[in-house]
């Protein structure tokens, strides 16, 4: 049998597709700019949903390391999505105006892959419409969240999760639970155990999701102000709704139940 011809760096990252992808609708020089990082934004979007899809797995076998690494991983990359508004943000109200008529109807909202991944954190309040026309999204509402591994993690090592909390409809929005937050702050009181650190690397995530909205926000406000978004969106106004909501919220509720570590000597 003839030798495989040798992979190439090009031919390995379907360099000729990827580079033939950017297409502006204008000659307005920074609509490139905002094409690739958007594009840039779906391919983190696509990494993370892979990346949590493994974090769930590990979290349900009871992985810990593997768990612990998976997330941090996960709160890195937002950390690079979040600095790519940076770049963006070089670009002037004036300069976007040049070409946001030749977006049409798209908008930031409409990506399917961020809905997703809002899914898999644990929303689950979405419109018919995006439920109806998304088979993905539709399987990732009726699944367990991320949370709901978490528990199940926190279960396995013999930790005493209330059973209602681990048989719930995952479908269904998570509701904080006194009970689960009990169990948390038992987790907390060996803050150096791997449950833990596993538990504070998910808060990590969940920060790294609320900076990215928190960014979003004002370079949405500093390139279009309170106009109304691309397709009709609420723009701004929506984005400042989803602000403080966090997607995790016992593992911050339990933050304002620590008790205070006496200092010796004091």
């Amino acid at each position: 049998m003839a030798d495989s011809p040798a992979m190439t760096y090009g031919g390995y990252l379907r360099l000729d597709r990827l580079l033939s992808c950017q297409e502006p609708k204008t000659q307005a020089h920074d609509e490139l700019l905002f094409v690739i990082i958007h594009q840039v934004y779906e391919l983190w979007f696509k990494q993370i949903l892979h990346e949590a899809a493994l974090l769930q797995r590990r979290l349900e076998e009871g992985n810990s390391a593997g768990s612990l690494h998976t997330a941090r991983r996960i709160a890195k990359i937002l950390k690079t999505v979040v600095g790519q508004l940076d770049v963006l943000e070089t670009m002037t109200p004036r300069q976007f105006a040049s070409f946001r008529d030749a977006l049409g109807n798209s908008s930031g909202f409409q990506s399917e892959q961020f809905r997703e991944l809002e899914a898999v954190l644990g929303r689950r309040a979405f419109p018919a419409s995006d439920l109806r026309d998304d088979e993905r999204l539709q399987a990732a509402v009726a699944r367990p969240s991320l949370f709901d591994s978490l528990l199940r993690y926190l279960a396995g090592r013999g930790l005493p999760v209330p059973p209602e909390a681990l048989d719930r409809d995952t479908s269904l929005s998570w509701e904080p639970d006194p009970g689960v937050q009990k169990v948390l702050l038992t987790v907390y009181a060996d803050e150096s155990g791997p449950a833990a650190e596993v538990c504070e690397a998910l808060v990590d995530v969940d920060e790294g999701i609320q900076e990215w909205r928190y960014r979003h926000l004002k370079m949405v406000e500093r390139t279009i102000g309170a106009k109304i978004g691309t397709g009709g969106s609420a723009g701004a106004d929506y984005l400042r709704s989803t602000l403080f909501a966090p997607a995790f919220p016992d593992l911050w509720e339990v933050r304002s139940q620590t008790e205070e570590v006496p200092v010796h000597g004091a």
